[in-house]
């Protein structure tokens, strides 16, 4: 399965909250939550094989054109899945992935999800019945593993076709 995860400036590794203007960009090794998911993505034959990233800002700045480009990445770069987050209770962030994650299932060719958490309650009901939105701890919260662990197992789910009924009911708000 391959993977392409949509990060912000903070979880990249490339900027902190005020950096909201990083632009839009890609690398080609894990970095940030991914290095922590590496054993469980291994557990559902799971790689990644690019991150994208975009500062808050930047995406604020113009959400409907890096939308489009994100989206046009993940088609170029042609993966099974695409992980938006977690965007943990960052509320600019947790609009853009589970905006772009919607983009990309409405495109109908790749499936996508996003990880948030529950501080994100307006995002999470404009786009909870457009997408698997899987729950996260907010930042320092408890539970991180679990919810890495839950985004494999709902990628791979959405992935293989798999009926996951159970697995949003757990998992996913």
């Amino acid at each position: 399965m391959k993977i392409v995860m949509i990060y912000d400036q903070i979880q990249s590794g490339l900027g902190a909250k005020d950096d909201r203007n990083l632009p839009l960009g890609i690398l080609k090794e894990p970095v940030g939550p991914t290095i922590m998911m590496e054993n469980l993505l291994k557990q559902v034959d799971g790689k990644v094989v690019a991150t994208l990233y975009c500062g808050w800002g930047t995406y604020g700045d113009n959400p409907d054109e890096v939308a489009r480009k994100l989206v046009a990445m993940c088609h170029k770069i042609n993966p099974d899945v695409v992980m938006c987050g977690p965007t943990f209770n960052y509320v600019e962030y947790a609009e853009m992935a589970c905006r772009v994650a919607a983009d990309i299932e409405a495109a109908g060719k790749i499936h996508a999800l996003a990880a948030v958490s529950q501080e994100n309650a307006d995002v999470i009901e404009r786009y909870r019945d457009k997408i698997a939105i899987v729950r996260t701890p907010k930042k320092g919260g408890t539970g991180l593993n679990e919810a890495l662990k839950n985004m494999c197992l709902v990628a791979k789910g959405l992935v293989d076709g798999a009926d996951i009924t159970d697995l949003k009911q757990k998992a996913c708000f």
